[in-house]
């Protein structure tokens, strides 16, 4: 069995609000708290769950993702107003990379996790 990646823990300010901010920026469900955290399950094998902490270091989070849902995804950024940008030391400058043949773009979360998106 190849190793998989089951879950992390996602530090937040407020783990309902940055859960529901993460699905619907991603376009994924969330359906309420469980315990303490507040999961978002990403796929078969990925669940995100975000924890309220007082204080905590920013993290990065990438995602490779289809084409279609890059264009979803980045249209939900964009429709929010959100700041966004092509390299993780530019995540604010208003553009997307082309890395690899692929698209990607860099925003941040209410947290100040540093999430990236791509396709290739």
């Amino acid at each position: 069995m190849a190793i998989v990646l089951d879950h992390t823990i996602v530090p937040a300010h407020d783990n309902e609000a940055s859960a529901k901010f993460f699905a619907r920026i991603f376009g994924l469900n969330y359906e309420g708290a469980m315990s303490h955290f507040a999961p978002v399950r990403v796929n078969d094998d990925l669940v995100l769950d975000f924890d309220t902490r007082e204080s905590f270091d920013w993290q990065h989070y990438a995602f490779k993702v289809s084409d279609a849902e890059f264009d979803a995804i980045f249209a939900r950024v964009k429709q929010e107003g959100l700041a966004y940008g092509s390299g993780p030391f530019t995540p604010d400058n208003q553009e997307i990379n082309h890395r690899g043949g692929g698209r990607g773009f860099y925003f941040k979360d209410p947290n100040g996790h540093l999430l990236e998106v791509l396709t290739v």
